[in-house]
């Protein structure tokens, strides 16, 4: 494979960050404030990562990727998980079918609703863990494997799941395995009181903002084919290595309070999402290489869901994002 021209890559890397600007511009349309939020999303989805977005109901979190997803021109399913949801519900299954005139039986494979480019997995810890299983294949390898046969998902392909943080009813903790394939978790928070009465202002009345598509899949790809050909000098590899290595409690540079509270780090995964991370952010603001300051804009969203906490910390009250401390 030959690398492209670097004009090439210098007019993709404008072309980025217009479409950044544009797309910031059209989910604006529908969503008001969250700005931060909207900005890591963005991030990941040029990096190829999947998400998780925790909040309270009604912070319309559901809406936000519905929006991104037709400011994307993404063919778009979403999945409600429930404690009943089967996986064949969600990767699809295997029909008997007749031939018409010649009587033959044949089976046929129905494709499930992880068959698009984005997916929405609302209220992912619904489900139970033979469920939420289901998409383990699908968000490492971009693949589905029913009765010995292997699928191709679609490209791009992102999961993008919602949790809801308060109501444990009914409720199953996410699996280590799975939490760690999701490149950021994301807290949306309450909007302020200006945000909310425009919010209420543009939902109670008979106009709605209507959504323009400003990327496809296919330049989405290459955005994210530019992101990954960014250099990342070797003191940001040291610097991410580093910060995710010093969430592990046996690790020489760890702090007291990671010593203390900390049953778990961060494993390999979050050093390559950080140096990920840090370079879709580059390119978002048209920049050619990241720096430690993009690592350190990404390492909260990268990090917060991969320590797990002792019962000592949960004791105290100790926030796992206070935990997180930059080297």
């Amino acid at each position: 494979m030959t690398t492209p021209p670097v004009e090439n890559d210098l007019a993709l890397l404008d072309r980025l960050a217009e479409a950044r600007r544009e797309l910031a511009t059209q989910i604006g349309k529908r969503i008001v404030g969250q700005t931060q939020v909207v900005d890591d999303l963005v991030t990941a989805l040029l990096a190829g990562g999947h998400v998780v977005l925790v909040g309270v109901p009604g912070l319309a979190k559901t809406l936000l990727v519905q929006t991104v997803a037709q400011a994307l021109d993404l063919t778009f399913s979403r999945v409600q998980f429930t404690p009943d949801l089967m996986p064949s519900d969600i990767t699809g299954t295997e029909l008997m079918e007749e031939e018409p005139g010649t009587g033959k039986r044949a089976f046929r494979f129905a494709e499930g609703p992880v068959f698009a480019n984005m997916v929405l997995a609302d209220e992912i810890n619904r489900a139970p863990p033979k469920t939420q299983a289901a998409l383990l294949q699908a968000m490492q390898e971009r693949t589905v494997t029913v009765a010995g046969r292997t699928y191709e998902l679609p490209k791009p392909f992102f999961v993008l799941a919602t949790q809801n943080p308060i109501e444990q009813e009914g409720t199953y903790p996410l699996p280590e395995a799975q939490l760690d394939r999701f490149m950021f978790e994301l807290a949306v928070g309450y909007p302020s009181r200006e945000e909310e009465e425009q919010i209420v202002m543009s939902t109670t009345g008979a106009l709605q903002g209507e959504v323009r598509p400003v990327v496809g899949g296919e330049e989405l790809l290459r955005l994210q084919r530019l992101v990954r050909r960014l250099p990342a000098p070797p003191s940001l590899v040291q610097y991410a290595v580093k910060l995710a290595r010093s969430t592990r409690p046996d690790d020489p540079n760890a702090s007291a309070n990671v010593k203390k509270y900390v049953s778990w780090g961060a494993g390999p995964r979050a050093s390559q999402y950080l140096v990920l991370g840090a370079k879709a952010r580059a390119a978002m603001d048209g920049r050619a290489m990241p720096d430690l300051d993009d690592v350190r804009s990404v390492a909260k969203a990268v990090l917060r869901h991969r320590l797990v906490v002792n019962f000592q910390a949960e004791a105290d009250g100790i926030p796992t994002e206070s935990l997180i401390e930059f080297p």
